[in-house]
């Protein structure tokens, strides 16, 4: 078991996360490493978890909603967190497309204002 665990700075390295993030994932309950005096120490579940709290937190899924759904494992089975996993994409997508609407009118907006600023300095710069 001691090969399959890495300590707090191995952790924030493999993650590329800081110590405070590190603390304060445990701190919401989200990771329960293994505890030596002041070490800690993290094995393939923690690991496990963090790569799912680092992929939902890159999905735009909150803190909360990701504690949520990792305990559902905990008290109703992999069955229901997958069912209530699919709900939750289900949501995130529909944010997601909205946001990606959102971005590209921004972005065909500014565009064309660019297009408008580039007719208005060729006119300076014509004579007469």
């Amino acid at each position: 078991m001691t090969d399959q665990r890495i300590s707090f700075k191995e952790m924030c390295a493999r993650f590329d996360v800081t110590p405070r993030t590190l603390r304060y994932y445990e701190y919401i309950e989200l990771l329960s490493p293994h505890k030596e005096g002041r070490a800690r120490f993290y094995g393939p579940r923690e690991v496990a978890r963090m790569t799912l709290i680092l992929r939902g937190r890159r999905f735009g899924f909150s803190l909360e909603e990701i504690r949520q759904w990792l305990l559902i494992y905990d008290k109703q089975g992999s069955r229901e967190q997958y069912q209530v996993w699919i709900a939750m994409a289900d949501r995130q997508l529909a944010v997601l497309d909205q946001q990606i609407a959102d971005l590209q009118a921004a972005r065909s907006d500014l565009a064309q204002l660019r297009e408008t600023g580039m007719a208005e300095l060729a006119a300076m710069d014509r004579p007469g």
